[in-house]
């Protein structure tokens, strides 16, 4: 592919494929297509990460199945907007190279207290990731929605996101088309009511519905899990921009293709047009592919620490610390760490396998219950519970061989750090509370 095709690909036809639209476009042609897209002003609340490596960008895309209009027949009943994908876009500083991680939208995660399009304040609680988008689209207002995902994203991985950008169903379809469709190779036929497909095994070509519900599919496909969505979502998108470089080289297929393309998009007001889009997509087009790494935040199944959840996944610690901290220091990933990854997630270190020891050293009783309780509900083994000298500070302690182990706590606490300690209880990690410790600590 060229340097132009491997940027559709790699955007997902958001970004990259605007590099297109001054390619002999007329005046009037490019002026509709930069009022096709769509600017919301996003205010967010309350503290957020501060940027570690000015001059990079993180960029949060999300792929919204908004059940308005054309889409209501994806979700009889919902009132509230929805997203079905969700990744950050890191562009390096240097412009030399990009990771794209995805994470899926089962990810079990604190959400934060959001407001809502009627302007009251939903309460912080745990639940898949992908609600965020939900609680801030529950009026259909994209900027509320896009403000608490922002928020959500920010507060779970510590990276300051600068730009947001969404993708609606009845554009991607639109894109497809114009392309006269894709081909897809299924190895076992495919029937999900949910995604509105009937497909036999094969090689195929798809569009419109056929190839909307190919990128939904979930439950009939696999495991069932949104993991293996996310793969086909990946595959499916590069091969779109690998079409879209070979086939648009007609001013028609050129027109069609943006014009789908632009009415999908939805972007922060600093975005909102072709001018700032193409400037962000032309930051990269020299980025050779091999630097540009897709990868999904490392994760294993909430079932091994919650027996009776089977549908939800939790990132895996310190993996998924080790990448939000490379990309919050503009670190490339690369091939070797995207392998790295790959390698831990065959053996993951369960908070379940974490044996805690809970000591209070607010001096108010019952304090190191309640973290305890928490603790248990994320699901660490908490062995016990004490008091402590009064401290200022919380602090997780632990004995020489269970660094990884700490390391997974305090994945799960926000500003927490670990230190090593000789007096640790042997075959456990200390936890020891100070006031600055609450039920919002816990992530």
């Amino acid at each position: 592919m060229t340097r132009r095709g491997r940027i559709v690909a790699w955007t997902g036809g958001v970004l990259g494929v605007l590099l297109l639209a001054t390619a002999g476009v007329g005046a009037w042609v490019y002026q509709h297509l930069d009022g096709n897209i769509h600017g919301a002003d996003i205010g967010i609340d309350g503290k957020r990460p501060v940027n570690l490596s000015p001059g990079s960008k993180n960029i949060l895309v999300v792929g919204s199945d908004s059940r308005a209009g054309a889409n209501a027949k994806y979700g009889k009943g919902l009132t509230t907007m929805q997203s079905d994908t969700l990744m950050v876009l890191h562009i390096a500083a240097n412009h030399e190279w990009a990771t794209a991680v995805s994470f899926p939208r089962d990810s079990w995660v604190k959400i934060p207290a959001c407001s809502r399009g009627d302007g009251s304040k939903s309460t912080p609680h745990h639940f898949k990731i992908n609600e965020a988008f939900s609680i801030g689209g529950d009026t259909g207002k994209i900027n509320k929605a896009a403000a608490c995902t922002i928020k959500t994203v920010e507060q779970n991985t510590g990276l300051r996101i600068d730009h947001f950008t969404s993708v609606d169903f009845q554009g991607f379809k639109g894109m497809v088309n114009a392309l006269g469709g894709i081909e897809v190779c299924p190895k076992h036929a495919i029937h999900d009511k949910k995604a509105h497909l009937d497909m036999d095994a094969g090689c195929q070509n798809v569009q419109d519905e056929k190839a909307l519900g190919y990128v939904r599919t979930r439950y009939s496909v696999g495991d069932g899990s949104d993991l293996g969505r996310i793969g086909r979502q990946q595959e499916f998108m590069k091969a779109l921009g690998k079409k879209a470089q070979e086939k648009l080289t007609s001013p028609g297929e050129l027109y069609d293709f943006l014009d789908s393309a632009t009415k999908s998009i939805t972007t922060d007001t600093e975005l909102a047009g072709l001018k700032p889009l193409y400037d962000l997509a032309s930051t990269v087009k020299d980025i050779p592919s091999d630097r540009l790494t897709f990868l999904t935040v490392p994760n294993y199944y909430r079932q091994a620490d919650v027996p009776t959840d089977k549908a939800n996944v939790v990132w895996q610690y310190p993996q998924a610390t080790e990448l939000f901290s490379d990309l919050a220091h503009d670190r490339e990933i690369g091939a070797a760490g995207k392998k790295k990854f790959a390698e831990a997630a065959k053996s993951p270190v369960t908070a379940h396998s974490v044996q805690v020891r809970v000591l209070n050293g607010t001096g108010t009783p019952g304090q190191a219950a309640a973290a305890a309780e928490e603790l248990r509900k994320l699901g660490f083994n908490v062995i016990g519970t004490g008091n402590a000298p009064a401290t200022d500070k919380s602090t997780v302690t632990y004995p020489a061989a269970l660094k990884t182990q700490s390391e997974v706590l305090t994945g799960h606490l926000r500003g927490i750090k670990a230190t090593e300690s000789t007096s640790a209880t042997p075959g456990a990690v200390t936890l020891t509370i100070g006031p600055d410790f609450s039920a919002d600590s816990t992530g």
